[in-house]
């Protein structure tokens, strides 16, 4: 059956939507894991139920780093960043709706920026390698999954970690940092990976 771009703009809103949603809940209450390993996991699932719809971004610095290497077109990278970000908004009413409140974790500073720029260069170093199909098939969501955690581990000694501006705009968290941050570092992880494995 051929998917039509209705499908993948779906599929990507559907990710980010529960991905923020799942985020906001272990933030805003007790969760029997970090924030962080609930993300990779949820992230991980997602690869492999849609990977084959819209190849699984679910963060516009993803899908940055993946036009920058020429693997998503202009017109459907942007309206993918724009169903992540319609995907976030509309978790982040639910959670005002159940609790009258969002995490807020937003701030501005170098620091930030630098922290989740390197952050989302390990995700998006990760996506680059089974979106260009050098990493085995079998292995997308544990390879995506473990580099956003990773990243996110990483960048959270600088920053919240979130090294995702959709997400960061559900959490109420959307900055300057947080949207800089993550585009510069996922179009420097996806450029990485095509150099070295070209």
């Amino acid at each position: 059956m051929k998917l039509d771009n209705t499908q993948k703009y779906a599929a990507e809103m559907l990710a980010t939507f529960s991905l923020t949603f799942a985020l906001s809940l272990s933030l805003l209450f007790e969760f029997p894991f970090s924030s962080a390993v609930l993300a990779a996991i949820v992230v991980g699932i997602y690869v492999y139920t849609i990977g084959g719809i819209s190849g699984a971004h679910i963060n516009p610095a993803v899908t940055l780093g993946m036009w920058t290497i020429k693997l998503i077109k202009t017109r459907d990278a942007l309206l993918y960043v724009a169903s992540q970000f319609i995907g976030a908004g509309l978790a982040m009413m639910l959670i005002l709706a159940m609790s009258a409140t969002v995490p807020m974790v937003g701030a501005d500073s170098p620091m930030i920026i630098l922290g989740e720029a390197m952050g989302a260069f390990l995700l998006t170093f990760g996506v680059a390698s089974v979106a260009t199909g050098k990493a085995k098939e079998d292995a997308a969501g544990l390879i995506v999954g473990g580099s956003l955690l990773v990243g996110i581990l990483i960048a959270s000694s600088m920053s919240s970690g979130i090294i995702n501006p959709a997400v960061a705009f559900g959490l109420g968290s959307l900055s300057l940092s947080y949207l800089i941050g993550p585009m510069i570092g996922g179009m420097l992880g996806a450029v990485t990976f095509r150099w070295m494995s070209s």
